[in-house]
């Protein structure tokens, strides 16, 4: 592990995040590695490689106490719900379930976003597959929105997950103030589409950020690099955000040691190359520094 910095300094401290299980599996890793970078927010996903939903509420309660400990406010709680995992087939009742879990954790670590996505398809007609997941995820919005949560939409998995035009519409139709965007920068190279020209379709809806970058190999599989290094236009994507007045966190999903999509999990050394990729992020939004202190209201 890279040595620790003062986590009360750094122009994006309040800026950045990191999703915890990418750097360690164990919740005192997730908390050194976003500490080493100097930052005071967190995202979390698994801890101890339990997903969030399945821990006990006396794990949370300790989970919550912890963070406090360490001054990191959790900034979204990454959940399953209609993710490559859970086609649309799925029984609706297992999102239910884990959202009313989340729910509570939100209570708990006092978190208002929960990521989601829109569920894969598994054998529906294209309408049938369109009506089903916005109407699931509309139910989920107005169930978030009781308790002043937002759902975050993420350009991934499902119906939605790679078309501006179904993002929005997924918005318009479920018309719910608790259901936004999620803008990933990376996710375009896997999925064959151009991220950042979709960015500018949904700058407007977008309440939160993940940081990755890409590039595809001669192989034709995906190579997961440094921000910067790779296809993904994370330059771009953060100076289109930033003038365009975003006010969120940019969170940091490198990819480069766990990959839950593909069932790889973080390893004894993963932190490293996790804290390498949060300050190639700092760099990139150096130049933008007084941009995006003016978009979230500090000197």
């Amino acid at each position: 592990m890279p040595a620790e910095r003062d986590h009360t300094q750094g122009p994006f401290a309040d800026r950045c995040a990191g999703i915890g299980d990418e750097a360690a599996p164990d919740l005192a890793g997730q908390i050194e590695a976003v500490r080493a970078l100097g930052w005071r927010r967190i995202e979390l996903r698994t801890v101890e490689r339990t997903a969030l939903a399945d821990l006990t509420p006396e794990a949370v309660r300790d989970l919550a106490h912890r963070l406090r400990g360490a001054d990191l406010a959790v900034v979204c709680l990454a959940s399953r719900i209609g993710n490559w995992a859970r086609p649309v087939t799925t029984p609706f009742e297992t999102d239910l379930a884990e959202l009313e879990t989340l729910l509570d954790q939100c209570a708990v670590l006092d978190c208002r976003f929960v990521r989601v996505m829109s569920y894969p398809n598994d054998g529906l007609e294209p309408r049938e597959w369109a009506r089903e997941a916005v109407d699931r995820l509309g139910r989920l919005a107005r169930r978030a929105q009781t308790v002043g949560v937002t759902l975050l939409h993420e350009n991934c998995a499902g119906w939605a997950g790679e078309s501006a035009t179904r993002m929005l519409r997924l918005l318009r139709e479920t018309d719910s103030p608790a259901l936004r965007l999620l803008f990933d920068t990376g996710n375009g190279v896997p999925h064959g589409y151009d991220a950042a020209a979709l960015l500018r379709q949904i700058l407007p809806h977008v309440e939160h950020v993940h940081i990755k970058d890409a590039r595809r190999t001669p192989q034709g599989t995906t190579e997961y690099v440094l921000p910067g290094d790779g296809e993904a236009q994370v330059a771009d994507c953060l100076r289109a955000l930033l003038e365009a007045g975003y006010r969120g966190a940019f969170s940091l999903e490198p990819h480069l040691s766990a990959q839950p999509h593909a069932g790889v999990e973080a390893g004894t050394d993963a932190a490293r190359p996790f804290v390498a990729a949060g300050r190639r992020l700092e760099r990139l939004l150096a130049p933008h520094h007084d941009t995006a202190a003016r978009a979230a209201g500090t000197p």
